[in-house]
């Protein structure tokens, strides 16, 4: 932990809604500051989930005395490293996402948090000290039985404030909020504690325009089932991952539970992929918006400006 005497180390941000481009800019931004990446996407962390979650293909490579993940002679961090089969919380990659922050400040390299899960984001620039409420199986299991709709109702009556920012599409979520309310007896809003700051941080936004947006989400969709998205879910599921898990129950993945259980048309889970996709980069750009730090930028040219300014300073 820095002192407050001590100058903060600096931390770039460059987030966005999906298929904006992050990946793009954070690599050749990179190469530039001899940066180094910490990926913020809740999908990317999975193992075997490579077309549905559009993961940056890399190569784990020996770094020191660990393995790193690398793109590009970049190292990443925090992608393609978990069990589609286990669950990862907001508080779990809090801590990681510090410890690679600060070992790459230590190594001289500039640390970049990159993605789209903006709790993720907001967990360490804010550095939120989140409870630590270890899963209750049974109590899961006895709500993943309703629907997201009677479930949050039930979370609106428990915690108002946390029904309002959660995504009511967003099962997985509902049920730890409840969990924690009802586990706790304590509003799930109100546990998630900020910190001292510990990061003298920069959050660049990638701003593009809607129908532009859309049209990127369209083509990324129809590219992924051109290099075999279905094919990549058929083998998850052969392997035994269930659609009852968190992996499975996310965008690229869940559209296609149809396909395989009831014979619905491949045209009609591909139209709701896209349409899923939509709707997840809108709820993106609603929880970013409300952050007046982010610094949005038109062009690549636009965030090397800021970012020079940034580290200069």
């Amino acid at each position: 932990m820095f002192t407050k005497a001590e100058r903060l180390p600096k931390l770039i941000v460059i987030l966005g809604p999906t298929t904006a481009g992050k990946t793009a800019l954070a690599l050749e931004l990179a190469g530039k500051i001899n940066g180094e990446i910490i990926s913020a996407d809740s999908r990317q962390i999975y193992k075997k989930m490579d077309i549905g979650t559009a993961k940056v293909k890399g190569e784990w490579r020996r770094n020191g005395l660990r393995r790193t993940y690398f793109v590009e002679d970049v190292p990443h961090h925090l992608v393609d490293f978990l069990d589609p089969g286990k669950t990862f919380t907001v508080a779990e990659f809090r801590d990681k996402a510090i410890k690679y922050t600060k070992l790459a400040y230590k190594e001289q390299r500039v640390p970049m948090i990159v993605g789209g899960t903006g709790l993720y984001i907001s967990s360490v620039i804010d550095n939120f000290v989140i409870p630590r409420v270890s899963p209750n199986n049974k109590l899961r299991q006895s709500l993943s039985e309703k629907d997201a709709a009677d479930l949050m109702e039930l979370l609106g009556k428990l915690d108002p404030a946390a029904a309002k920012k959660i995504d009511p599409h967003n099962k997985r979520r509902i049920i730890r909020a409840l969990e924690v309310c009802i586990l706790t007896g304590e509003q799930f809003s109100g546990q998630a504690k900020r910190g001292d700051q510990l990061f003298d941080v920069l959050q660049v936004g990638i701003s593009l325009p809607r129908d532009v947006l859309y049209e990127r989400i369209g083509r990324r969709v129809d590219e992924m089932m051109e290099t075999g998205l279905l094919k990549e879910v058929e083998a998850l599921l052969k392997q035994k991952y269930g659609w009852h898990l968190p992996s499975m129950n996310g965008i690229g993945y869940r559209q296609f539970r149809g396909y395989f259980e009831a014979g619905k048309p491949i045209e009609q889970c591909v139209a709701e992929l896209k349409r899923d996709t939509r709707q997840y980069a809108r709820r993106q750009l609603t929880w970013f918006r409300r952050d007046k730090r982010i610094q949005w930028c038109e062009s690549s040219a636009e965030a090397d400006e800021l970012i020079a300014k940034f580290l200069a300073a």
